[in-house]
């Protein structure tokens, strides 16, 4: 049976499930279920990884909670008019943001901490579909744990009563709702809360060796040969390793040895996270990836560990990546993935940095409540590749998912004397509007000839646009009529663009790095038309000799 029709099929059958589940959940008398033994202590804290942000935390203290683009202020929060997406909400409810009051670590810092811990606790006792979904709970039974030392400080014991309590019932609730979990970094995240629960429970460790097994058996499912996961996301790769890290510390912390599985996952995954980055320190914007916080980065890799190289193809999850004298390249060269929720049509699209600087790019993914800005952004002309008729290669739903059955994205990769060819295609237009979409991208060995082929095979006539989005730090002009246009870099660089087979123009564009703040920038959109089927554009990207 082919993965796709496995993964819709089990998803469907999760969901399904989950549904009839709910039921269950939402009863009068299931909240007398999570009854049980109440905790007097944790056994062990886990260590808190990550550091929070300082200036975030200092915003919470003031009364903002800033999540997704979008600040909601102490008192909407606490009056019933809170009026923000499910999104926000998530966020809100996974305490996250406990890790950025700690870094204020201030006395008011930390009562704001237990003030909104104790509402949550009064408001949130009976299941609720968001604040009680398996993902939601996983990552804030994770941050209550962590943070646990921060916020009990100076607390009686009637708050700590409550708070372990909650815990307790959480878990307990998790223990039965976590397999309703997504499939991708949503099953990681339940797995890891219910080892910390293991762990930091009492009377809970008999449940250790089963999640060990589940964390292994998950490892090896979702971090692919090459080290990459399997939503294909750069962002979701740097959470991903943050998980089987915080795993990996806590069975140290707690004596017991990380499974063989778990430890290869997180080499291999360390490097394909070094594999996305550009010089600048940031990540590659591909499948719902913003850049990410090179800190942050440098802290995952180091905890990890990392040593070596990152591949130059990695083809089980489908990229290439050309790095040669200050040159970075990275192309897409598989299919959507169709786990989790937020994959982008952007097959055969690249992004190519010269040094610090980003020169091509893809748009990002945008993290605010407007659905259908989130659905611009996931769009195939939201990306450096060709658009056939302003339709997306794959089709792109709603709720987040990818319909993208049958189609085929193959890609190889030649080298000659330091010069690469990638050569590759997808057949995402061919029900549609029988057509196949193909590109070849060469760069030479010294990285200063960058030269491009696009070319449409099948039948019919058809409009078509290729697309190179710019930087926002990228001004760009055009020269001799169109002919070529003109590229200047915050350094003074210059690059030349030419083309053959369409006609090249300058439009407007913009880029979201953070996933937050809108930034107007421009594009290079080459037009043209196939003729029975078939065209093919030839473009190259030059540097131009400084005098």
């Amino acid at each position: 049976m082919p993965d796709f029709v496995h993964n819709e099929a089990t998803e469907t059958l999760r969901a399904g499930v989950y549904w009839v589940a709910r039921l269950w959940f939402r009863g009068v008398f299931y909240r007398r279920t999570l009854r049980g033994r109440r905790p007097r202590a944790l056994t062990i804290i886990p260590e808190e990884n990550w550091p929070g942000s300082f200036d975030r935390g200092t915003d919470l203290v003031e009364g903002r909670f800033r999540f997704l683009n979008n600040t909601v202020s102490a008192d909407e929060l606490t009056s019933g008019r809170l009026n923000a997406s499910l999104a926000w909400q998530a966020e809100y409810h996974s305490f996250h943001w406990l890790g950025d009051l700690r870094a204020v670590d201030t006395e008011a810092a930390r009562i704001l901490a237990r003030t909104h811990l104790e509402n949550w606790i009064f408001e949130n006792q009976k299941w609720h579909p968001l604040s009680w979904r398996p993902d939601v709970l996983a990552r804030r039974v994770c941050s209550w744990l962590t943070y646990a030392e921060f916020i009990s400080a100076g607390a009686d014991w009637d708050f700590v009563e409550k708070f372990l309590d909650s815990i307790a019932r959480q878990t307990r609730h998790l223990r039965r709702a976590g397999r309703f979990a997504s499939n991708g970094v949503d099953r990681i995240a339940v797995t890891k809360a219910l080892i910390y629960t293991s762990l930091c429970l009492p009377n809970n460790i008999r449940y250790v060796p089963r999640q060990l097994r589940a964390a292994a058996r998950i490892s090896d499912r979702q971090i692919l040969p090459d080290g990459g996961h399997v939503e294909r996301n750069p962002a979701l790769q740097i959470e991903v390793l943050q998980h089987l890290i915080d795993i990996q510390s806590v069975l140290k912390a707690a004596s017991i040895e990380t499974p063989e599985q778990l430890k290869r996952a997180i080499a291999r995954a360390a490097l394909m996270l070094r594999f996305y980055r550009h010089a600048d320190g940031g990540l590659a914007l591909f499948n719902g990836s913003n850049e990410g916080a090179p800190q942050l980065i440098d802290a995952v890799l180091t905890k990890a560990k990392a040593d070596g190289k990152p591949l130059n193809s990695a083809t089980h999850t489908g990229f290439e990546r050309v790095a040669t004298n200050g040159i970075l390249l990275i192309a897409d060269t598989g299919a959507p993935s169709l786990v989790g929720r937020g994959a982008h049509a952007g097959p055969l699209s690249f992004e190519m940095s010269f040094g610090k600087q980003r020169v091509i790019v893809n748009c990002g993914a945008y993290a605010g409540q407007d659905p259908n800005w989130r659905q611009a952004q996931r769009a195939t002309a939201a990306h450096s590749t060709l658009v056939l008729e302003d339709r997306n290669s794959c089709g792109v739903r709603k709720d987040g998912s990818i319909s993208a059955q049958g189609m085929t994205v193959t890609a190889e990769r030649h080298t000659d004397d330091g010069s690469i060819l990638i050569e590759m295609s997808h057949n995402g237009y061919e029900v549609s509007h029988g057509v196949v979409h193909r590109r070849r991208i060469y760069v030479n060995a010294s990285g200063a000839d960058i030269r491009g082929e696009d070319t449409l095979t099948g039948n019919g006539d058809h409009k078509f646009t290729i697309r190179f989005h710019l930087h926002p730090s990228v001004k760009a002009s055009l020269v001799k009529g169109g002919a070529s246009v003109l590229l200047r870099l915050p350094d003074k660089t210059g690059w030349r663009m030419r083309c053959s087979g369409g006609i090249a123009n300058i439009q407007e564009s913009i880029y979201l790095g953070d996933g937050q703040e809108t930034k107007r920038t421009e594009q290079i959109v080459i037009s043209g038309a196939s003729k029975q089927g078939d065209a093919q554009v030839k473009w190259a990207l030059t540097k131009v000799p400084t005098s």
